[in-house]
């Protein structure tokens, strides 16, 4: 069956950084598109990051409040998913899922990982 298992989060002060990572199994991992979604306290689910596999190469795309301070990346000997988070507000603060891309949308959840960006 499919899984996916985030870790990585925890308490970080402002302008610190942490690397997320979900562990993917049940499924041909390098065959989909992967995301991050978040959500925060008290608000929706807001999509952070997605990664295409395609022609041997990544592309990468990114909401506006993470461009240039986060990078998705994935390894997919290893059928892993990363999220590297630089500079982080307070903002950023939220619950950090990875899903899986399926039809424009997301057909598998990990149980997320919880990321607080606090002095």
């Amino acid at each position: 069956q499919v899984q996916l298992v985030e870790s990585g989060g925890g308490l970080v002060q402002p302008g610190g950084s942490l690397r997320l990572s979900c562990a993917a199994s049940g499924f041909t991992f390098s065959s989909y598109a992967m995301n991050w979604v978040r959500q925060a306290p008290g608000k929706g689910l807001e999509w952070v990051s997605t990664i295409y596999s395609s022609s041997g190469s990544d592309m990468a795309y990114y909401a506006d409040s993470v461009k240039g301070r986060f990078t998705i990346s994935r390894d997919n000997a290893k059928n892993t998913l990363y999220l590297q988070m630089n500079s982080l507000k307070p903002e950023d603060t939220a619950v950090y899922y990875c899903a899986r891309h399926h039809s424009g949308g997301y057909d598998y959840w990990g149980q997320g990982t919880q990321v607080t960006v606090s002095s």
